[in-house]
């Protein structure tokens, strides 16, 4: 069976960066920022993003158009079948993150119906903590969500790599940069607004340690959504026309300006209304809803902004459950139905736990995390930097030559193609310890 290709270079690239610009840049990037102090945080971030994350980004799309595969068929055919473990290692990553992932992609869904009835708007942030926390303490809530929010990305999975995920992804991606665009306006016309600004974009260079360093390579691997197989699943739907590093720079610039984006939508806001930037998680769905209640058209804007998380979260879930299917199709040669309803199922199984965890089983802890805890442990601080220290080896040393020609196919000029093997061959991989070594 003929493998499905991108129908053209703009769709891929709005796919592969629908995958970056999830829930990391709208949700957490905002967060993470406040909580490192802003500018310096900032400047971090995007060396960190346009030197090993270009390079990791690359090194992924490499092994999947060379072997048209998906990570476990890829790494086996590229690198010989002990490589294979990589790719098994990159599948169990994505299933994690999309279990617990969609934990939180229900909470978008719950929080558009709040904010169209009005419930979630207040300026007591005390009582909207305890709001969220009755919310997602509710079992039943929890779950119903959770199982919508998978079956929306299953639906559009369903429908391939052209009709559904590209077809998609060129209409929700362009919708949510107007979207956020339509908040920021708002948002910089508050009293006080500036100052957040200042705040983003100044360096406070006392703010720079090594937990910081943790936290941008973090951030820039999981908004890149490099070391878990995605951009393996769709480097390997790319034509032999479309230039790698060309492509790997527009993904990753994309990626950089939603997080941008997020920072300018989200921290003005929060300085004009005095909260506090270092909120942590619940910036998004306790001070937020505060900010809104506390501006005219506060109901309009807070509507805008949950469905604005809603498209920012399938946009990336999207790309979560893609390199599940495509798994089950080149491995056992399922039909793509088949594969997403047996995908599907398993979510939901794996995240029910997680969504419990925040109620019924919140007192079930296993090293001292709860379920969704220790999820999110074991994908982002083990599963994520291995998997993308392995991928950056092998380009770099086990499939060099096969990896040079392949980005050099067609004559495309590279002149930077030393530099980007010593990244990948080095520096990447060597940063990557240090942080999997710091974050144990």
């Amino acid at each position: 069976m003929a493998r499905s290709e991108w129908g053209s270079k703009i769709g891929f690239i709005l796919a592969a960066s629908g995958s970056a610009v999830g829930l990391g840049a709208i949700w957490k990037f905002p967060y993470v920022a406040g909580q490192n102090g802003g500018g310096a945080f900032l400047l971090v971030y995007l060396a960190i993003t346009f030197s090993i994350g270009i390079a990791m980004l690359l090194a992924e799309m490499v092994i999947g158009r060379a072997a048209g595969l998906s990570a476990v068929g890829a790494f086996r055919t590229l690198a010989g079948p002990a490589w294979a473990w990589v790719g098994r290692m990159g599948l169990l990553c994505i299933f994690t993150i999309f279990s617990f992932y969609s934990v939180i992609g229900g909470w978008t869904l719950m929080y558009i119906g709040e904010a169209l009835s009005g419930a979630a708007l207040a300026k007591d942030t005390a009582f909207l903590g305890q709001h969220f926390t009755a919310l997602i303490s509710d079992p039943v809530n929890s779950i119903a969500y959770l199982i919508a929010f998978v079956g929306l990305t299953a639906a559009i999975v369903v429908g391939g790599v052209q009709k559904g995920i590209e077809s998609v992804s060129k209409v929700l991606m362009p919708l949510l940069f107007v979207l956020m665009l339509v908040l920021i306006a708002r948002a910089l016309t508050l009293p006080g607004a500036m100052e957040g600004v200042m705040w983003f974009v100044t360096p406070d260079w006392s703010k720079v340690n090594d937990s910081m360093f943790i936290d941008a390579l973090g951030l820039a691997c999981f908004s890149l959504s490099v070391g878990c197989g995605t951009m393996i699943a769709y480097g390997s739907y790319l034509g032999r026309d479309i230039q790698l590093g060309n492509a790997a720079v527009w993904v990753a610039a994309l990626a950089v300006v939603a997080c941008l984006l997020a920072g300018l939508m989200v921290l003005p806001a929060v300085f004009a209304f005095g909260m506090d930037p270092a909120a942590g998680p619940g910036l998004t769905f306790i001070t937020m809803p505060a900010v809104f209640a506390s501006m005219p058209g506060g109901q309009f804007f807070a509507v805008a902004f949950f469905c604005l998380l809603l498209v920012a979260a399938l946009t990336s879930s999207i790309s979560m459950l893609e390199p599940i299917v495509s798994f089950l199709i080149d491995e056992f040669h399922w039909s793509r139905k088949t594969a997403v309803i047996v995908s599907l199922c398993a979510v939901i199984l794996a995240a029910i736990p997680a969504a419990l965890s925040f109620g019924v089983w919140s007192d079930a802890k296993l090293f001292n995390r709860t379920t969704f805890e220790l999820m999110d442990y074991l994908a982002s601080n083990l599963l994520l930097p291995l998997g993308g220290m392995a991928s950056a080896i092998c380009v770099g040393w086990v499939i060099w030559q096969r990896s040079s020609a392949e980005i050099t196919q067609q004559g495309a000029r590279a002149a930077w193609l030393p530099v980007f093997r010593l990244t990948s061959a080095v520096v990447a991989p060597a940063l990557i310890a240090w942080v999997f070594v710091k974050g144990l």
